[in-house]
């Protein structure tokens, strides 16, 4: 199994592209393995720390269960748990939890928050979520369009919806991995300017060296991005943070919703996507996140499997 060249993974970008694809090879097999009920557990005696400020249901069940399947431990710590919750320097914090846990995963708000934390921290740092990436969700999205297509090259995937986290990290995993990538996003609520813009530098050196083909777009229309896409993927409107902001989201974002008449637009054998949680009949119909066409729960298992690889790639090798 090739080791992970970063001892941290705070972004798509950490990685390469030979190394995203192993993550994915890796992630078939322990994934087969699992459901075959054979034990494999390199990690005996390991102990993870998860700091998370925000609320989770997914990223928190699958990090713990898939540290105990590898045979480690897991210690769980909330902000109100937490002494930087009370003032205590990130770099303290950082350098306290390195003696005692063998790697960190950080799911908070700010993303100077966890790139500080992981300048301090002597032991692999993996970002379960930060307002501007989400990277974990989306190499198991990308994973899971595997599964479901038998490759990622080649194939157009439309974002609809906000041009949030999730879309910052498509856009670097379609800048590494070389697919096709249209989001569709309201005025006011497009990627970040500066991920976009190095996805498309970094794309271009993957073109010149022969490994990606470039094609990164952000437009308006819903349709447009709909258009022939073999995957439709979306999130909340108003994500962690943004309560208040939910009443206004709504009328930008009417018409930004994956429905059957968006659907109908694209491929036939389209699948359709969410990180969850959903707000159905928001962004998401009722009757398309249980049509045929969903792969919203496959997602979900998915999380556990890859974040294995990603555990015992950084917690041994890093």
């Amino acid at each position: 199994m090739q080791v992970l060249q970063k001892r941290h993974l705070l972004t798509i970008s950490d990685l390469t592209k030979a190394e995203i694809d192993d993550v994915f090879e890796k992630t078939r097999i322990l994934k087969a393995r699992q459901k075959q009920g054979i034990p494999y557990v390199p990690l005996q005696g390991k102990t993870l720390g998860l700091i998370f400020e925000k609320a989770s249901t997914r990223t928190r069940v699958s990090f713990e269960v898939a540290m105990y399947q590898l045979g480690g431990n897991t210690v769980f710590i909330s902000h109100r748990d937490s002494q930087m919750g009370r003032g205590e320097p990130i770099k303290d914090t950082a350098r306290v939890l390195s003696r005692y846990v063998d790697g960190i995963v950080i799911r908070t708000f700010g993303h100077d928050i966890i790139v500080e934390f992981s300048k301090y921290s002597t032991v692999p740092v993996i970002n379960g979520l930060t307002d501007l990436h989400h990277p974990c969700q989306v190499l198991t999205d990308v994973f899971t369009i595997i599964e479901k297509k038998g490759k990622y090259h080649g194939l157009k995937v439309a974002w609809i919806g906000d041009g949030n986290n999730m879309a910052n990290s498509w856009i670097e995993a379609a800048a590494r991995l070389g697919f096709d990538l249209v989001l569709a996003c309201p005025d006011g609520y497009w990627p970040d300017k500066n991920i976009l813009s190095k996805a498309k530098k970094l794309a271009l050196e993957c073109l010149n060296r022969g490994e990606a083909k470039l094609n990164i777009e952000v437009v308006k229309d819903p349709k447009d991005a709909a258009k022939g896409a073999d995957v439709l993927n979306t999130d909340v409107w108003a994500s962690m943070g943004q309560e208040e902001e939910a009443e206004k989201r709504k009328k930008a974002f009417k018409g930004y919703q994956i429905n059957s008449e968006i659907l109908k637009l694209a491929k036939k054998d389209a699948i359709v996507m969410h990180c969850l949680p959903a707000h159905r009949e928001e962004e998401i119909t009722d009757e398309v996140m249980e049509g045929r066409n969903s792969v919203i729960f496959d997602q979900v298992e998915n999380r556990l499997h890859l974040q294995k690889v990603i555990l015992e790639k950084l917690l041994l090798g890093g």
